[in-house]
């Protein structure tokens, strides 16, 4: 069986023993009932990647004893943020955990005139909780030792005016230019997927201003759980560490 791998929320550091949290607890001794003496792999989000042994271990609770501690990077050279629109279903919850796959660092979940999404603030910070656990289970599953940030919903507009030095890039149907004609070397990028209807005319005058370049993936027309996806990976492979 594959040794689990599980985030700890708070630093390991040169812990020599630590308990789980609720949440890999209830995984260890629930779902996959493991026993004491078995392997686990811990990571915290600092880079770090711990092997463990299964220590103590009840139903609801779970120690393990740290017998190695390992610097693991595998992120990738390309430090990529996504300003993905909110999307209907579990779209979202979908385009987050594949763009977590992909090596994604940040995700800004936006509001346009187009989203299909009307939440409360309430709701909205239940979602915002949902997504960074969905990404903290992808970073398990992956092997990332680093979690991405998903950052509060934001407006549109709000998130396009923010000042950063990455390239921005937003893809649009009747663009001019591909992600093969970008210069190089790229190693910021801040990559605008809009709703299922596109962003309005007045939203991509807006985007204009502040100064991101139109780009195509190609001549057909993408969903946006698709589009994401398959700009990400084309950017990880221009400018990042696919091959």
């Amino acid at each position: 069986m594959r040794i689990p791998r599980l985030f700890h929320p708070s630093p390991i550091g040169d812990l020599q023993q630590t308990e789980l949290s609720d949440d890999a607890a209830g995984h260890i001794a629930r779902v996959l009932r493991m026993q004491q003496g078995q392997p686990v792999i811990l990571f915290d989000g600092t880079g770090y990647e711990y092997t463990a042994t299964i220590s103590d271990i009840t139903k609801k609770q779970v120690s393990v004893s740290i017998d190695e501690v390992r610097l693991k990077n595998i992120e990738s050279p390309l430090n990529l943020h996504l300003g993905q629109v909110i999307s209907r279903g579990d779209k979202m919850e979908f385009t987050i955990q594949k763009s977590v796959e992909l090596g994604i660092n940040t995700i800004t979940p936006l509001l346009s005139e187009r989203c299909g999404v009307k939440l409360d603030v309430k709701r909205f910070e239940k979602k915002h909780n949902q997504w960074q656990k969905i990404a903290i289970a992808a970073c398990e599953q992956c092997g990332r030792n680093v979690i991405p940030e998903i950052r509060p919903v934001m407006p549109l507009e709000k998130w396009c005016a923010e000042q950063t030095d990455a390239l921005k890039l937003n893809l649009h149907p009747r663009a001019k230019y591909s992600i093969n004609t970008l210069p190089e070397p790229v190693s910021r990028i801040r990559l605008l997927i809009g709703p299922e209807g596109g962003l309005s005319e007045e939203e991509i005058i807006m985007t204009e201003k502040y100064q991101f370049e139109e780009i195509l993936l190609g001549p057909r027309v993408l969903r946006t759980e698709t589009a994401a996806l398959t700009a990400i990976t084309a950017l990880q492979v221009r400018f990042g560490d696919l091959g």
